[in-house]
């Protein structure tokens, strides 16, 4: 930290007061780290989506092809998609049990009650990767569970048949569709999730961890 401090004043000095930041001794009940897990179930999608997007093709004619060639030629193709699917499936539950946890426990009173609009946030943008992530595959399953995500959002008062169309990327299911989620996937909800992942670490971190009931 000294030889940092030396070369970029300022930055020592900040990662070693964080390193000797002080944690409350209720924080070793394991429910209170459930947000901690989340994050690393976020950090296994991350590093097995790069993975993944190595081999994957995104069109409808090769979608298919490319997911079955990482299954079942790629080198620890099988390993990582299953890496993968089980982490995405981990995080939505793993951060809804923490927003129990937050909720039953009254930490997001005040003055935390921006951390937990960010919260919400998240765990709306982890459903948003799953549901984007499950048509990549393009299968029977992923195609017409996506059709019926379209047309739910499609229900939706006012912004309903926009939207569906903005999903579709027309009035009927086409390969549009497709090449929105995948950019949506691993491009657009990924850096709105770690914006806000960041700013909810730094709210605790300035704020501290709640006090038990």
């Amino acid at each position: 930290m000294s030889w940092m401090e030396e070369r970029f004043p300022g930055i020592g000095h900040a990662a070693k007061e964080i390193a000797e930041h002080k944690v409350p001794s209720h924080t070793l009940n394991p429910i209170y780290c459930l947000g901690g897990l989340t994050l690393i179930a976020f950090l296994v999608q991350v590093l097995t989506g790069i993975f993944l997007a190595v081999y994957y093709k995104p069109t409808v004619a090769e979608a298919y092809a490319s997911v079955q060639m990482i299954t079942y030629e790629v080198r620890f193709g099988a390993i990582v998609r299953s890496l993968h699917h089980w982490a995405a499936n981990l995080m939505i539950v793993l951060c809804f049990l923490h927003m129990l946890r937050v909720y039953y426990t009254g930490a997001f009173k005040k003055p935390r009650e921006l951390n937990w609009v960010a919260g919400c946030f998240l765990l709306l943008l982890s459903m948003g990767l799953a549901f984007t992530g499950y048509l990549l595959p393009y299968e029977q399953l992923s195609y017409w569970a996506s059709v019926i995500g379209a047309e739910t959002a499609g229900s939706l008062p006012v912004i309903g048949p926009d939207l569906k169309i903005m999903m579709q990327g027309g009035i009927k299911v086409t390969g549009e569709m497709l090449s929105r989620f995948y950019v949506l996937h691993l491009m657009v909800l990924p850096a709105i999730t770690i914006l806000f992942m960041v700013a909810h670490f730094i709210m605790i971190r300035v704020q501290g961890i709640s006090d038990p009931m």
